[in-house]
């Protein structure tokens, strides 16, 4: 056995967007073992539904994390929903969908460019956060806002998107669709992408059900996996739904189904905008959830599964809110590809799991 020696790898690091410490175990350049600390930017947000009225508390949600906030604003308002046993009008549930999956699009962008940024691709990271701009002008346009964007509320949506303003986002997202075929054909048929990802951070399926790893991480291990398949909410309106897979489990598999999502995304947003129904967009929220009462909901977040479980006490505050994460769920399958490999692959394989560490310190 070789010498073995403790590298500290961030909270501070080149390649990492937000904070997250490892300890590597090092010998002859290849990582033995990972320990991963959690814990810099803890806010303590779940613990204020405490003294926040469970309406005003949809904006604090929003501000867990910048890049799924519209998908924490849904998540916390369905779970408020299913507790108070609220019924919201088929409009909203589909405009709830066309900003989720508008926020998927711009989290996958936002990942790709980073992506090419780490392997030093800087014309490919810009021409990535472009397209992204365009997705950010749609938020902007149709809420005002154009990363918290105040639009989800317990009862429906606090704004409608009018019928010419949908096909205008359609035709912005046929645009996208054209120029975003050359990235695509970079991130996937690129010989230097592919020898830079391939074999990289190898996860296999059964370490993925093992570790219940969620989101584009495990699907990228061949685990079908995907809460938009049980069609909650306006997804039971699309007439089929399967999601993105790959078998390779390795770097490259989870660009490239992170990749075709984006594709998946405008095509889920387009066939819905051609079904949206005339309805109200909200209904009337009076009363306050039940003392005892429980519920729970899951969102498919751009990195997967997300969990949300509120309890009420006959007021209009919560006596308890928690929310699962998917980087809290994905964390040991990254120190799982981490073990074993080269010390310099180990800052692209923190990125390929696409960590939010903003979403995990609640």
């Amino acid at each position: 056995m070789g010498k073995r020696t403790v590298i500290p790898f961030g909270p501070q690091h080149p390649v990492l967007p937000e904070p997250i410490h490892l300890d590597l175990v090092i010998e002859d350049e290849k990582v033995i073992e990972a320990i991963p600390q959690i814990g810099f930017i803890h806010r303590g947000l779940e613990k204020l539904v405490e003294t926040r009225d469970y309406q005003t508390y949809v904006n604090i949600t929003e501000r867990i994390c910048g890049i799924c906030s519209f998908g924490h604003s849904l998540g916390f308002s369905q779970t408020i929903e299913i507790l108070m046993g609220i019924e919201i009008p088929k409009r909203a549930e589909f405009l709830r969908v066309i900003w989720h999956e508008l926020s998927r699009i711009h989290s996958h962008l936002l990942w790709l460019g980073l992506l090419a940024d780490a392997f030093g691709y800087e014309n490919l990271f810009m021409q990535c956060w472009r397209l992204r701009e365009r997705v950010l002008n749609i938020f902007e346009q149709t809420t005002g806002g154009r990363v918290i964007l105040s639009a989800c509320n317990v009862g429906g949506v606090l704004q409608d998107i009018s019928d010419e303003d949908l096909r205008g986002i359609v035709q912005i997202l046929d645009g996208l669709r054209d120029e975003y075929g050359d990235l695509l054909d970079t991130f996937l048929y690129d010989r230097s992408v592919e020898s830079r990802l391939g074999g990289v951070g190898y996860l296999s399926k059964q370490q993925a059900e093992e570790f219940a790893i969620v989101g584009p991480f495990a699907r990228a291990s061949g685990v079908i996996e995907d809460v938009r398949m049980f069609g909650h909410g306006g997804y039971g309106a699309l007439e089929d739904f399967e999601p993105v897979i790959s078998t390779r489990g390795d770097g490259y598999a989870r660009c490239e189904v992170r990749a075709l999502e984006v594709l998946q995304s405008i095509d889920i947003i387009k066939e819905l905008v051609g079904k949206m129904p005339d309805t109200p967009i909200s209904v009337a929220v009076k009363g306050s959830p039940e003392a005892g009462s429980r519920s729970a909901s899951r969102v498919e977040q751009p990195r997967g599964e997300c969990y949300y479980y509120s309890r009420g006490n006959g007021t209009k505050f919560l006596d308890r809110f928690r929310i699962r994460t998917p980087t809290a769920q994905n964390v040991a399958g990254m120190v799982a590809t981490l073990q074993g490999c080269d010390l310099a692959d180990v800052p692209l394989n923190v990125l390929t799991i696409d960590p939010c560490i903003s979403c995990t310190e609640r």
